[in-house]
């Protein structure tokens, strides 16, 4: 009975000791990926102010969202000329949380910009993971599985902050004293038209596009 259990299991035993094994050997290339394209991701961001701007906008809008209308699980990503914000929204409430954020942006709000779930702070988790994985591979001289969870446990703790850094500095701009929100567009392909909302009732689910222009 115990033999045909262990036969059983073996291919099983034998794949999760194969993946202990391997597991430095992906996560050093992983490590080394990260190390090398992030940099540049964050440089395209960096030096592309419109989208900073933009990027801010959609964070302090999410932000007003959650806390003045009670909404979750929302998700948004900047573009050049506006953002996209994703889930189940009363439109009116959007147009008003777009409005207002640009207001106290322009205020001198400058935590509004913000945002505590953006892809930034997982780009910077993955990173820091990344650079703590090397320079413990480096310093000890030691190739094995407790480097890699030591480096993904610390990159919980840097991750977050480091994320709030790269969004302060680099990802976001709150310099949008020149920024006018121009229109919202529900479900609508780039570039179309600016839509009514009345017929749309309440909450309907699906993606808006709050499109911005300098002046």
């Amino acid at each position: 009975m115990w033999l045909i259990f262990l036969l059983i299991l073996s291919p099983i035993l034998f794949f999760l000791l194969l993946s202990l094994i391997l597991l430095p050997f992906h996560f050093t290339f992983y490590s080394l990926i990260n190390i090398i394209t992030t940099p540049f991701q964050l440089a395209k961001i960096a030096l592309n102010k419109r989208l900073r701007n933009n990027h801010a906008l959609e964070h302090a809008t999410i932000n007003i969202l959650e806390k003045r209308y009670g909404y979750n699980r929302l998700s948004g990503f900047a573009r050049e000329n506006g953002f996209v914000i994703q889930g189940r929204i009363n439109p009116e409430h959007l147009q008003e949380a777009a409005m207002l954020g640009l207001y106290q942006l322009q205020g001198g709000n400058k935590e509004l910009a913000i945002h505590q779930n953006c892809g930034t702070s997982i780009l910077a988790a993955n990173f820091s993971s990344a650079v703590i994985f090397l320079l413990l591979l480096w310093f000890t001289g030691t190739f094995n599985i407790l480097n890699v969870l030591l480096a993904i446990i610390l990159s919980q703790f840097v991750g977050p902050r480091a994320g709030k850094i790269f969004q302060k500095y680099i990802t976001t701009s709150t310099d949008v004293k020149d920024i006018a929100i121009t229109g919202v567009l529900y479900n609508q392909p780039r570039g179309a038209g600016v839509m009514n909302f009345p017929f749309l009732g309440g909450n309907e689910p699906g993606q808006y596009f709050v499109k911005t222009q300098r002046y």
